[in-house]
């Protein structure tokens, strides 16, 4: 009687209940897949949801693409970070997963696919489902850096494809699209009907020195329609918030088209609220205090992980540009799933294996650089510490 669009396998995997089993009995770990700010131990100013209470969120003046006052918060955002979109050209979602949904109801009929990065959140796959629409993947290649793998885009497209997904920096890779990958991803997708939907939600955070400069701007002006996410939830550290946006780009004809359709979509769910649209310029001018304590956090976490590694010639961090996590390449001396439940089990850390994220080959460790320092740093120590003793014992 149920929607196989919902058909979900729910039976705990090894890690899930090794993890139910320690939480069961009390015993403490380090959580090295901290995902949540809220729960990371940042300083959240004690009056910075006071806005809410905006008078101007008692009157129910409802408007499809959200409130013209938010949008042009949002594009003033946009500039901070050197990028012109034009307030007309901005719509309000609750949430980036809505985004997408939005976006999928735009362009795709149910069976029609969507091309989505491998490695990547799985998230992405999980919402294209549940909008009956096929997921479809294309790599990236790591050779030093990340770079899309262009042989795997072409045989991906096929004659049922309508959108290209891009995750800039990517999650969990950390890797930036670069500019000349947007254009060559524009010749392929123009001429085919398909647009670029690239989601820059972890935009603001930059791991490698310079690699926000010189990312690509998927905004930029190109013969393809093209769609950028982003939102609050990690540009101000407020996912309970509830508001994110899509900005939008292309050729003239086919933005006024779209953003007909998308009218009506977004008109039929009216979903994002009214007090959070008051208060999005306070939100997003003093969420700056959230996001400069996150990237100080997640760039230093990042630059002792780099330097543990360093010494523990048998692993290796993978280069990232930016974003929350960091890839570890450790030993493949066991399936990953056994390896991050020794490690929960022996060093009570608590990991994602690779295959979370399709990783096409063992073995990977994506960790969180969201964790507090005080944390973070004796927990590298004991995966480090591990793979040192296990590879003496296999000499």
């Amino acid at each position: 009687m149920f929607s196989a669009r919902a058909g979900v396998d729910l039976a705990p995997n090894r890690l899930s209940a090794a993890l139910a089993k320690l939480r069961e009995e009390g015993t403490a770990f380090a959580d090295l897949t901290l995902s949540n700010p809220t729960r990371a131990a940042f300083d959240y100013p004690g009056d910075l949801l006071a806005s809410l209470a905006d008078p101007r969120g008692l009157v129910y003046d409802p408007a499809p693409f959200g409130l013209a006052s938010a949008r042009e918060c949002v594009s003033v955002d946009y500039a901070r970070r050197g990028v012109a979109v034009r307030p007309d050209r901005i719509v309000l979602t609750a949430s980036t997963s809505e985004a997408y949904s939005f976006l999928f109801k735009l362009v795709a009929d149910p069976g029609d696919e969507v091309l989505v990065p491998r490695p990547s959140y799985p998230l992405i796959a999980h919402l294209a489902r549940l909008d009956a629409v096929a997921a479809r993947e294309y790599d990236l290649e790591y050779h030093g850096a990340w770079s899309i793998d262009f042989d795997s885009v072409e045989r991906g497209i096929t004659d049922r494809t309508r959108a290209l997904l891009v995750v800039s920096p990517n999650n969990p890779t950390g890797s930036f699209v670069t500019g000349a990958e947007l254009d060559r991803l524009a010749a392929l997708c123009a001429p085919r009907h398909v647009a670029i939907i690239t989601d820059e939600v972890f935009a603001d955070y930059e791991l490698t020195p310079g690699a926000n400069r010189r990312a690509g701007r998927p905004l930029d002006p190109r013969d393809v329609l093209s769609f950028s996410l982003g939102g609050l939830s990690k540009s101000a550290g407020l996912p309970q918030a509830k508001l994110a946006w899509i900005a939008v780009a292309g050729p003239e004809a086919l933005v006024r088209s779209s953003l007909a359709r998308l009218e009506l979509v977004c008109d039929t769910y009216l979903s994002v609220s009214t007090p959070v649209q008051a208060s999005a310029a306070e939100l997003l001018t003093r969420g700056a205090l959230v996001r400069d304590q996150i990237q100080a956090r997640v760039s230093g976490n990042y630059r002792a992980l780099l330097s543990r590694a360093a010494a523990t010639p048998a692993c290796g961090v993978l280069t990232a540009g930016g974003g929350w996590y960091a890839v570890v390449r450790v030993p493949s001396i066991q399936p990953e799933e056994e390896l991050v439940v020794s490690l929960l089990a022996n060093e009570r850390v608590l990991t994602h294996p690779g295959y979370f994220y399709d990783f096409p080959r063992e073995a990977f460790l994506v960790i969180s650089l969201l964790v507090p320092g005080a944390t973070f740093e004796p927990a590298i120590d004991r995966i480090f510490r591990h793979f040192d003793c296990r590879a003496v014992a296999g000499t």
